[in-house]
């Protein structure tokens, strides 16, 4: 926690992503990421000047930019998708690690969320993940006994993203939670030969979450979100130089959830 005892915070890193088939293709790029504890929101609300939730700031996390339904909490939606995994955390504390809103603009590639149990244990994680077509799906593993420090867990791939990229994949995610430090590490693995076909990670350093440390965040990632959408295009582009062909799109998966599982000391 920082020094006004709160548990959100900044973290600033780098994204990377490595595509090693059919073509090789490499990108990387600096953003910032906030980790959110959900009871906190209402509270950085009134004590910043620079961050808002569910209404106008510079920097600003709103519900309707996460979950299924209209009118939906975060809160709600995390809950409703463990509900749907079966688990229960009985009112556990939530961190909600994503990009926020920069200028009212936003778009999230991924949203982790950690889920802890009432005795502030770990206990499941969820992955919402968002395409450029509006659409969004959750994925959700709980956390092993054996998950302290690391987190290493799987997932068949259910929701369509990438143009370039089929369906017959699987996600192994690893995943070390905000401490000083975050790092998130997601391979995309052919379901055939079980080789990975992407990979793709942040790794960032903690900041406190004041005005100050957001406003030079104004200064040095002054159109961030903006960037991510520009830079999604821009290596589309690059790729289908490089002779990558659009896969059709699938229809959305019927269910807003996908199971995975712990995989702790395989992945």
């Amino acid at each position: 926690m920082n020094g006004a005892g709160v548990a959100s915070a900044i973290y600033v890193g780098e994204v990377a992503h490595r595509r090693f088939t059919p073509r090789s293709h490499f990108l990387r790029y600096r953003i910032f990421q906030l980790v959110l504890d959900l009871d906190e929101l209402e509270g950085l609300t009134r004590t910043l000047r620079l961050f808002g939730f569910n209404g106008r700031a510079v920097f600003s996390v709103r519900d309707r930019d996460h979950g299924h339904r209209r009118g939906q909490s975060i809160r709600g939606f995390v809950q409703e998708a463990l509900t749907e995994a079966g688990i229960d955390l009985a009112h556990g504390r939530i961190l909600m690690q994503t990009m926020p809103r920069v200028f009212g603009f936003v778009f999230n590639p991924i949203t982790l969320y950690y889920c802890h149990a009432p005795d502030g244990r770990l206990a499941a994680m969820v992955y919402e993940v968002h395409n450029t077509f509006g659409q969004r799906h959750a994925y959700v593993a709980t956390c092993g006994e054996a998950d302290v420090g690391t987190i290493a867990q799987s997932c068949g791939k259910t929701f369509h993203v990438s143009p370039f990229m089929g369906m017959e994949m699987s996600y192994a995610f690893r995943i070390r939670p905000p401490t000083e430090t975050v790092a998130t590490i997601i391979r995309g693995l052919d379901l055939a030969s079980g080789e990975a076909i992407i990979h793709a990670s942040f790794t960032g350093v903690r900041r406190d979450l004041t005005d100050g440390q957001l406003a030079r965040l104004l200064v040095t990632f002054p159109f961030m979100t903006l960037g991510v959408v520009a830079a999604i295009h821009l290596e589309a582009f690059k790729l289908a130089l490089k002779g990558l062909r659009l896969r059709p799109a699938p229809p959305a998966p019927c269910a807003p959830v996908t199971v995975g599982s712990s995989t702790s000391g395989t992945v």
